[in-house]
């Protein structure tokens, strides 16, 4: 059996804007080579956390442990070290639409590597193959699909080798074939590249296809109310709530 390193656990995390407190005293630890859901109902504040874990959103309490490092508690040099580990596939894809796919992935490397611009080149061709975009480098984002473009933004979002990987709901907008492709693909880049990914989702197939380990946020209780792999969760919760979201009831949010 794998030993279990953490890689982020976050502790007494409390979320708010300004007086309105969307989750308080979160505590919860995501494993290396973990595939982490963050799951719940609308308003929970599921793309909040992730903005407090990536350093786009300072929490209003508690902290964020990236290894031994708290991350809100380091300086700007320390935190943008931390910040070159992640890797980020926003719901949208956040392509550029007036550059082509491998100058979209291109940027990174530029900006954070010296390399020239024959081995950028090289490397942007090899993170499209990854995905599945051999041949496409040329192809501007609206010359492609919409499942093409998140598999494009996933190749940007892997430029740089990142230890980290956090997607903001993948399968948003995707149809079924489209959203199980990706799905595999993400579990592909876990067993070849060993990252640890996070993923905020509501779709219980890519859920339950890829998490091996989840939270769950609930707006009412503003709290965690349910953990671990989603599988064990929809057979052992005995929290109507969870149960009623992992089994596409209804529920209040």
């Amino acid at each position: 059996m794998n030993c279990l390193v953490p890689h982020i656990t976050v502790k007494d995390l409390t979320m708010a804007y300004g007086d309105f407190v969307l989750q308080r005293d979160m505590n919860f630890v995501v494993n290396r080579g973990d595939i982490f859901i963050i799951m719940g109902g609308s308003g929970c504040g599921k793309t909040t956390l992730l903005r407090n874990l990536v350093g786009l959103k300072e929490p209003a309490r508690g902290q964020v442990f990236y290894g031994e490092v708290s991350f809100w508690e380091s300086d700007q040099e320390e935190q943008g070290r931390i910040m070159r580990q992640f890797g980020i596939l926003y719901q949208s894809g956040a392509l550029w639409t007036s550059m082509t796919l491998s100058e979209n992935i291109a940027l990174p490397l530029r900006e954070y590597t010296d390399l020239n611009e024959a081995a950028i080149r090289e490397i942007a061709s090899l993170k499209l193959s990854l995905v599945g975009l051999k041949g496409f480098e040329d192809f501007y984002p609206s010359e492609i699909s919409g499942g093409m473009r998140k598999r494009a933004g996933l190749a940007r979002a892997m430029a740089l080798d990142p230890e980290i990987l956090f997607f903001d709901e993948p399968s948003a907008g995707l149809d079924p074939i489209s959203s199980r492709l990706l799905d595999d693909l993400i579990l592909e880049i876990r067993e070849s590249l060993g990252a640890t990914i996070v993923v905020v989702s509501h779709e219980l197939p890519s859920i339950f296809a890829i998490g091996n380990n989840s939270i769950y946020l609930d707006a009412e209780a503003k709290t965690i109310i349910g953990s671990g792999n989603p599988k064990k969760m929809l057979e052992e919760s005995q929290n109507p709530i969870v149960r009623a979201f992992l089994t596409r009831g209804e529920q209040k949010v």
